[in-house]
C-alpha cells in the first residue's frame, strides 16, 4: 500500500500570502488596507488556503513572528465561519500541524495555537478530536516549560470558552476529560514559575459557576492548593485566589464554612494589599459573605477591623481617573466619548417589578466604589451596630483641615451617605447636626467635596422631608434645597452632573413638598439648561422631567410654563429628528405632557406631528438608509411612541383632533408586528392608551390589532417578551371594555394563553400575572358563555392572582366576570370555592353596590347549593377570610 502524501505548499502561493500578510500588518499609510483585506477574502475560497495559514504559523521559521500570527489569527477567523465546510483532509492536515507546535519557542507563536485550538473544540467538541487530550496530557506532563505552557494556554482558552465540553462523556475515555486534568491542574499550583501557577489556578476558577462533580468531589485539595498560593509573590496568582474565595461564597458557601474564620482573616489582609487589583477582589468578598446568609456574628468580630480598612480605601486614589475629570470647567464642550451610552425604559403598565439594572457599566468599578458599597451592605446587615467602630473614624477624618487631607474628608462625606439608610435608626437624632456639618461643605473649594456633598445631601433628603412638619425640619429642609439649586450652576462640570443628580432624588422624595418653591425652582432648571454641554443637559432634563412627575397639574400656571417651555421648544425646533440628543428631550416632554393634560394642547400639534415624522423616517432607515439619510436606530422609535403615550394620557379625548386625519394608526399596527422586543412593546401600551381615549380610531383595523397582541401572549415568555406580553395583555382588556361583544373572535385563544401565565405565575412577574388576572375578568364579563367551559383550568391561580390585586375599577370590571362565569357554569367553580371565598375577602371595600350585590349572590348561591357541605367549606377558611364574608351573612 502506498504512503499516504503529506500536502506540500507550491512556493510561489505561499510566498504571495506571506508578502499580502507583511502588508497587512504593515504600520504604513500608503498600503491600501482594504484591498489587501479583499485579496485575502478571495483567497479564502482556495480549497487549501487554510493549509497554507497553518503552515506559515507553524513552518515558517525564516518569516517575522508577526506575519506567523497573523497567518494564525485570519486562520481562526476562517475556521469560525467555514470549519464545518471544510474537506475532511484539510481539517486533518491543520490539526495534525497544531498539536506539535503547543509547545513551540516562541511564546507569541505558542499563544496564537492554543487560540486556534480553542475554536476547532468549540466547533467540534472534544470527541470530534480524539488526538487532542493525549497531547494536552503528554505535554502537561514533558517537564518542559514551554510545552506546559503551551498545553495550559490551550486548556485555559478551552475552560474559558467551554468550560462544559471537559465536563462531558467522550466516546473511548473511560472518564471525562475534567478527570484527567483536575488532577494535574491542582498539581500545578505548586509549580516554581509564575505563568503556569497562574493559568492552572484560572481554569480550576472556571468550573466553579458550574460546579462539576469532579471538583466538588476534591473541594478540600482545591481549598488546600488555595491556601498555598494565598501569599503568592506574584500579585496576580493572589487576585485569582481571591476570586475563588468570592465565587465559592456565591456559589458553594457550605464549601469554605468549616474554613471560614482562615478565609475572612486572609481577606482582610488582602484587602490591604498594595496591588489595587487585589486589594478589589478581596473587597468584593464582603458583600458575597452577606449575600450568602453566613452566620453575621462571624463578621461582626472582625467589624472593628474591617470597618477603618474599608473607609481608608474609600479616599480617591492618586490616579483615579475622576480627579482628572474633576478640573473641567463648563466652558469646555463635552468629546463624543463623554457622552455615557443612554437606554431607554419602554413604557410598562402595572406593578414595576421588572428588575431596572443601574447603568453602571460606563463607569469604571474600582476599590473606592467597592468599598463604598461594602459599608452599604454591612450597614444594612448591622444596622447601628457598626456606628461604635465606624462613627470615631468620620469624624476624625471629617475634622482635618488642610489641603493635602481633602481626600479624606471627602472620604468621609462619602461614607456617611453610604450608611444613610442602614444606620438610619442611630443617624435620625443626629439629623439636624449632620445636615449643618454638610450644608458649609456644599461651597468647599474642592470640587469633589461640593459633588459628594450633593449626593449624601440627596441620600438623607427623605429624612428630612419626614422633618418638615416642625419649623426647625422645615427650615433645614428649605437650606437643602437652595443649597442644591445653588450647585446646579456651579462652573465644574462634576459638581453640576452630582447637584443635578442629587436635586433629581429630592424630588422624588418630596412631590408636593416641592410646589411652594416651584418658581424658583424652575429658574434654577432652565438656566443649568441654558449653560449646560451636551452630557450635562441630559440630567437636566431627567430633573425637569422628575419635576413634573413629582408636582402634576401644579406646574399648569401661566407663570410657570413661560419659564419652562419656551427654552424647551427652541430646543426641540434646532435638533434634526436623527440626532440622539432628542432621546432624552422627547422622555422630558413626555412627563410634561403627563402632568400638564389638556393643559398641553398649545404644544400639542407640532409635538406630535414631530413623532410621527420621527417614526417614518426610522421606518424608510430601516429598509433604505441611504435615501432616508439616516442609519436606523430604534430607539428613536421607542421614545416617539411612548411620547404619543404621554401624549394621549395628558390630553385624553382631546387627542382626536390631533391624530384623527393622521397615519398613526397603520403605522403603530406596523410597530406592533416589529421584531424587536422593545418597539413592540411600547407599541402596545400606545394601543391601550388609545383604546382608553379615543377607541374608534382602531376600528377599522381592530381585529388586527387585537389578533396581533393575542399572539404576544403565547410567544415564548423568554425575559424581553416578558414586558410585551404584558402591555399586550394589558391593551386586549383595554380595548375589550371599550368595544364589547367585538373582542369575541379573539377570546378563545387569549382565555387559553392567560390561564397557562396563571397557572405558571411563579415563571413570570408580578405585573404581567395582575394584568392578566384583570384581562381574564373583562373578558368573561363580556363574553361568559365562551370563558364558562374553561373554568375549571385556571380557576384557583386565577382566584389567587385576583386577591393580590388592589381594590380599583379594574378589579371591579375583573369581579363582575368572576362572577359572570360562575353563573353561567357554577359546578366549575366548586373545586375552587376556598379561592373563591378568598378572592372575595381580598376587597377592603366594593364601592359598586351592583358589584357588591352579585359577589353577595355567587357566596349564597354556593351556599344554597352545596346545603350541609357549606359548613366543610366554611371550615377550610381562615379566621380574617371569615371575618370579611360575614357581611354577606354566609
Amino acid at each position: 500500500m502506498a504512503a499516504t502524501t503529506v500536502w506540500q505548499p507550491r512556493e510561489d502561493g505561499l510566498a504571495e500570502i506571506c508578502a499580502l500578510l507583511e502588508q497587512q500588518i504593515s504600520p504604513s499609510s500608503d498600503v491600501d488596507k482594504s484591498q489587501i483585506w479583499k485579496q485575502l477574502q478571495h483567497f479564502s475560497q482556495i480549497p487549501d488556503f487554510n493549509s497554507y495559514l497553518v503552515f506559515i504559523l507553524v513552518r515558517a521559521e525564516g518569516k517575522s513572528v508577526e506575519i506567523r500570527q497573523a497567518a494564525g489569527l485570519l486562520l481562526k477567523n476562517n475556521l469560525k465561519g467555514g470549519y464545518s465546510s471544510m474537506a475532511q483532509e484539510n481539517k486533518s492536515y491543520i490539526k495534525s500541524e497544531l498539536l506539535p507546535c503547543m509547545g513551540a519557542v516562541d511564546r507569541h507563536i505558542r499563544a496564537t495555537v492554543g487560540t486556534i485550538i480553542s475554536e476547532i473544540v468549540n466547533i467540534d467538541g472534544v470527541s470530534g478530536w480524539l488526538e487532542l487530550l493525549p497531547a494536552l496530557v503528554t505535554c502537561l506532563d514533558s517537564n518542559d516549560l514551554n510545552h506546559m505552557d503551551g498545553a495550559m494556554d490551550a486548556l485555559s482558552k478551552i475552560c474559558e470558552d467551554i468550560p462544559h465540553v471537559l465536563d462531558s462523556e467522550v466516546p473511548g475515555l473511560a472518564e471525562s476529560p475534567i478527570n484527567i486534568f483536575l488532577p494535574r491542574l491542582f498539581q500545578f499550583f505548586q509549580s516554581p514559575h509564575a505563568s503556569l501557577r497562574k493559568l492552572a489556578l484560572g481554569c480550576v476558577n472556571q468550573y466553579i459557576i458550574i460546579m462539576p462533580a469532579a471538583l466538588y468531589n476534591s473541594m478540600d485539595k482545591y481549598l488546600q492548593g488555595l491556601f498555598v498560593l494565598a501569599n503568592d509573590p506574584v500579585a496576580e496568582v493572589r487576585k485569582l485566589v481571591c476570586a475563588a474565595f468570592v465565587q465559592l461564597t456565591e456559589v458553594l458557601p457550605s464549601s469554605i464554612e468549616p474554613h471560614i474564620r482562615n478565609v475572612m482573616e486572609y481577606m482582610l489582609q488582602v484587602n490591604k494589599d498594595p496591588d489595587e487589583e487585589v486589594a478589589l477582589e478581596a473587597c468584593e468578598f464582603w458583600s458575597a459573605y452577606c449575600d450568602a446568609q453566613l452566620p453575621p456574628d462571624n463578621l461582626k468580630e472582625l467589624l472593628p477591623r474591617l470597618i477603618p480598612v474599608l473607609l481608608s480605601n474609600m479616599a480617591y486614589a492618586d490616579d483615579d481617573e475622576s480627579l482628572l475629570d474633576a478640573e473641567e470647567d463648563e466652558s469646555q464642550p463635552d468629546r463624543d466619548q463623554d457622552l455615557k451610552p443612554r437606554f431607554h425604559t419602554s413604557r410598562l403598565h402595572g406593578s414595576e417589578d421588572f428588575d431596572d439594572d443601574d447603568d453602571d457599566s460606563f463607569n469604571v468599578w474600582n476599590l473606592r466604589k467597592c468599598s463604598a458599597a461594602a459599608i452599604d451592605v454591612l450597614s444594612n446587615v448591622f444596622g447601628d451596630e457598626i456606628l461604635p467602630a465606624l462613627m470615631p473614624l468620620i469624624q476624625a477624618k471629617i475634622s482635618t483641615s488642610g489641603d493635602e487631607t481633602w481626600k479624606d474628608r471627602e472620604a468621609a462625606v462619602l461614607t456617611l451617605g453610604a450608611i444613610s439608610e442602614g444606620c438610619f435608626n442611630g443617624l435620625y437624632p443626629h439629623l439636624s447636626e449632620i445636615v449643618a456639618f454638610l450644608l458649609p461643605l456644599l461651597d468647599d473649594k474642592f470640587p469633589l467635596i461640593r459633588s459628594i456633598s450633593c449626593w449624601t445631601l440627596s441620600r438623607f433628603g427623605k429624612y428630612l422631608i419626614q422633618e418638615t412638619g416642625n419649623p426647625k425640619g422645615y427650615e433645614q429642609f428649605e437650606k437643602v434645597l437652595m443649597g442644591l439649586l445653588r450647585r446646579l450652576l456651579d462652573s465644574n462640570k462634576r459638581v453640576q452632573e452630582a447637584a443635578c443628580s442629587a436635586f433629581a432624588t429630592v424630588e422624588e422624595d418630596a412631590a408636593e413638598e416641592l410646589v411652594p418653591h416651584l418658581g424658583v425652582i424652575l429658574q434654577h432648571l432652565m438656566c443649568a439648561f441654558g449653560k449646560y454641554q451636551r452630557r450635562n443637559l441630559r440630567i437636566v432634563y431627567d430633573a425637569i422631567g422628575t419635576l413634573a412627575d413629582s408636582v402634576r397639574e401644579e406646574l399648569n400656571k401661566p407663570a410657570y410654563l413661560e419659564i419652562l417651555m419656551p427654552p424647551l421648544v427652541t430646543k426641540w425646533q434646532q435638533l434634526s429628528n436623527s440626532d440622539k440628543d432628542l432621546f432624552p428631550l422627547l422622555e422630558c416632554f413626555t412627563s410634561i405632557a403627563q402632568a400638564l393634560g389638556v393643559a398641553f394642547a398649545p404644544f400639542a400639534q407640532p409635538v406630535f406631528q414631530r413623532c410621527m415624522d420621527i417614526i417614518q423616517l426610522q421606518q424608510l432607515a430601516k429598509v433604505d438608509p441611504a435615501s432616508a439619510g439616516a442609519q436606523y436606530d430604534r430607539e428613536f422609535i421607542v421614545c416617539a411612541l411612548d411620547l404619543l403615550s404621554g401624549l394621549s394620557e395628558g390630553l385624553g379625548s382631546g387627542i382626536e383632533s390631533l391624530i384623527s386625519q393622521s397615519n398613526l394608526r397603520d403605522l403603530l399596527l406596523k410597530c406592533c408586528m416589529d421584531e424587536a422586543p422593545d418597539v413592540r412593546q411600547s407599541a402596545f401600551a400606545l394601543m391601550g392608551d388609545l383604546a382608553r381615549v379615543f377607541p374608534a380610531y382602531l376600528q377599522p383595523r381592530l381585529l388586527e390589532f387585537l389578533e396581533i397582541a393575542s399572539q404576544q401572549l403565547s410567544a415564548n415568555l423568554i425575559r424581553e417578551n416578558l414586558s410585551v406580553a404584558n402591555n399586550a395583555c394589558w391593551a386586549i382588556g383595554e380595548l375589550a371594555v371599550k368595544v364589547r361583544q367585538e373582542v369575541s373572535p379573539i377570546v378563545t385563544s387569549v382565555v387559553t394563553s392567560l390561564g397557562l401565565i396563571l397557572q405558571h405565575g411563579e415563571a413570570v412577574n408580578k405585573s404581567l400575572v395582575e394584568n392578566s388576572a384583570i384581562t381574564l375578568g373583562r373578558l368573561a364579563w363580556i363574553r361568559p358563555d365562551l370563558v364558562a367551559p374553561q373554568m375549571e383550568h385556571f380557576m384557583k391561580p386565577w382566584c389567587s392572582a385576583l386577591s393580590m390585586v388592589r381594590d380599583d375599577i379594574e378589579k371591579e370590571e375583573a369581579f363582575r366576570g368572576l362572577c359572570a362565569v360562575v353563573k353561567v357554569n357554577p359546578s366549575g367553580g366548586i373545586s375552587s370555592l376556598v379561592f373563591i371565598c378568598k378572592a372575595i375577602a381580598s376587597w377592603h371595600e366594593i364601592r359598586s353596590e351592583d358589584v357588591n350585590n352579585e359577589v353577595s349572590q355567587v357566596l349564597n348561591g354556593y351556599k344554597h347549593m352545596l346545603g350541609n357541605s357549606w359548613a366543610e367549606c366554611w371550615s377550610a377558611l381562615e379566621p380574617p377570610v371569615k371575618e370579611r364574608l360575614a357581611r354577606y351573612q354566609v
